[in-house]
């Protein structure tokens, strides 16, 4: 199956989501508020989703430094690099609740788990304390009422125990599902009982995202002290028998010192399984760069070519399998905003 966009917008895509902020003109004016997110690879940044050639990238803007410029020029938008074009024609995309087309919703910022990449719990835990059961379903139901929306999706921290995580995820669930019965629903919890699964699934969640977050267990052991690696590995199992194939993604975040071989050996496990895997680009900044080289040492930069490799690795292996991101339609691989996505972009 061809990708969705030309190889060298893929590269493009690729080029900006390896870089830094995205310098903003002075005297421009952003047709809509940016995006001010709590989880997610841009966490603790102001940003926005900027469209082009069929895919889309979301980056921190600033308004007085960055690696690329936004240039209003007579013919539209281009994205330019060292003074020149990079990314001709453009669009700004808003976000209805963090993700384009998507209410994807943070319902808790705090976290006991103390994983070394995650910047949710370092930020302000004003941003998402007072968002009760009642809030959340009200905020997914009013953007339910706005242009594009398409889905919906829910994360949270782990403010007190991963099970009443999980109840509290549910309950959203159950209540949204009884307003809106046809919207595919997604859920990105951390779970560590199988049953969990399908409590969530019976509310009414259509998707599932369970994080393995790297295959090397020297890396896991050191960024996430208070998880378990096999429990997750036997959640992720479980939850494909409950969601079915291709219903259930993971993150494998690379950057953090793994080979290659490593990322692709777990693409493979969890392929095995039903899984897709979300290949994520280790994001580094002032909220998690200390902790991570404390427990790392010095991390190399993730390039745009590294990005391309191992998402075109993975299609292969996901096409052996007969699995695709295509059939998502919740949480990052219908976003497409933060990783090149195998099937789209590559």
């Amino acid at each position: 199956m061809e990708a969705k966009v030309k190889p060298s917008i893929a590269r493009k895509k690729a080029i900006l989501l390896a870089g830094g902020p995205v310098k903003i003109q002075e005297n421009y004016r952003l047709p809509f508020l940016p995006s001010r997110s709590t989880a997610g690879p841009g966490a603790g940044s102001v940003s926005i989703v900027f469209g082009f050639g069929n895919t889309r990238a979301k980056k921190p803007i600033s308004r007085d430094i960055g690696d690329f410029e936004l240039v209003d020029g007579k013919d539209g938008l281009i994205i330019a690099r060292h003074g020149k074009p990079l990314i001709r024609d453009v669009v700004l995309i808003p976000t209805l609740l963090h993700a384009p087309n998507q209410a994807f919703v943070n319902m808790e910022s705090a976290c006991t788990m103390g994983c070394k990449f995650c910047v949710s719990p370092k930020l302000d835990r004003n941003l998402t304390k007072n968002l009760t059961e009642e809030k959340i379903v009200s905020m997914i139901l009013d953007a339910s009422k706005k242009n594009g929306f398409e889905s919906i999706a829910l994360t949270s921290g782990i403010s007190d125990s991963p099970r009443m995580t999980a109840m509290r995820m549910a309950d959203v669930v159950r209540k949204v599902r009884e307003h809106l019965p046809r919207t595919p629903i997604g859920v990105e919890p951390y779970l560590t009982r199988p049953d969990e699964a399908e409590l969530l699934k019976d509310a009414g969640a259509d998707e599932i995202k369970l994080n393995i977050e790297t295959f090397d267990r020297d890396i896991f052991e050191k960024i996430c002290p208070n998880r378990d690696f096999d429990t997750i590995l036997h959640v992720i199992n479980h939850a494909c028998g409950v969601f079915g194939r291709n219903k259930v993604c993971s993150n494998i975040i690379f950057g953090l010192g793994e080979t290659d071989d490593n990322v692709l050996e777990g693409v493979k496990v969890l392929a095995n399984m039903g899984s897709v895997a979300t290949l994520r680009g280790l994001r580094r900044n002032e909220y998690n760069v200390d902790e991570l080289e404390a427990s790392l040492g010095r991390l190399a930069p993730v390039t745009a070519e590294r990005m391309l490799l191992l998402a075109r690795s993975e299609k292969k292996i996901l096409r052996n399998h007969k699995l695709t991101t295509l059939g998502f339609k919740t949480m990052c691989n219908s976003c497409l905003s933060c990783d090149i996505i195998p099937f789209w972009d590559v």
